[in-house]
């Protein structure tokens, strides 16, 4: 498989290590000091390009991709109020593109955990909710896109709650989620239930960044040969669970 690197950051480099690991090529990187190169590549010089930039760059790198023909897999969070208009165009193109605000599968499974524990939560409203992540410093974005996903995950399925906020509430209709920045944390999120009589909690730690860059490599070989928009449930099949 012939890889572009979008994003050349500690992501970038883990993922580039890991996918010449498992005899991929990576035939072109683009990063802040060549990012114009960027619109004269094409789906002949590249099978899959992966996308781990920054949220003000994000939109235009795939864009660019899916009107160059080139199927992209795409890890940058902070940028979903445009994430509609990009589906379109991939569909309009005919193209492919893979979105995850999270690549790891553990974390993918965790998601689906997360889900199934508030359909059962939903029938004992004594419990309330919380839900906590952390990250290294370097992350700009808060909440993270993975403490979106669980948050959202559990708006689905929790009938007493409607809308996700990034700080504590006492609002009933109200999920916070917590944010907090250490270094040097990979990322961990919890979800918690309590009530006065006892606690359930969850979490998933992350201990590296390699569940990261290996899910979105694998990601990249599952997009080929495929159009449409995808994302992890489709391609571990959680949806099917």
């Amino acid at each position: 498989m012939k890889l572009m690197l979008i994003g050349y950051g500690k992501m970038g480099k883990t993922i580039q290590q890991i996918a010449i690991q498992k005899g991929h090529q990576v035939n072109h990187i683009i990063d802040v000091h060549n990012g114009g190169d960027l619109k004269n590549i094409t789906s002949g010089d590249v099978d899959v390009a992966i996308e781990f930039t920054q949220p003000e760059s994000a939109y235009t790198n795939v864009r660019t991709c899916l009107e160059n023909g080139i199927p992209i897999v795409c890890g940058t969070t902070g940028w979903l109020e445009k994430k509609k208009e990009i589906e379109d165009l991939c569909m309009a193109k005919q193209g492919a593109f893979f979105y995850a605000s999270n690549y790891s599968v553990g974390v993918n499974i965790f998601f689906h955990l997360n889900k199934v524990l508030a359909g059962l939560m939903n029938q004992y409203p004594e419990y309330g909710v919380i839900t906590e992540e952390i990250h290294h410093t370097a992350k700009k974005d808060a909440p993270s896109g993975t403490g979106i996903t669980l948050a959202e995950g559990i708006l689905e399925k929790l009938d007493r709650k409607n809308r996700w906020v990034k700080e504590s509430t006492s609002v009933p209709e109200e999920l916070s989620i917590i944010s907090k920045r250490i270094d040097p944390y990979p990322g961990k999120h919890t979800i918690t239930y309590f009530s006065p009589i006892d606690t359930i909690e969850i979490s998933h730690n992350a201990h590296t960044r390699d569940g990261f860059a290996g899910g979105a490599v694998m990601a990249a070989e599952w997009l080929i040969g495929k159009k449409g928009v995808f994302g992890m449930e489709d391609m571990l099949q959680l949806t099917k669970k």
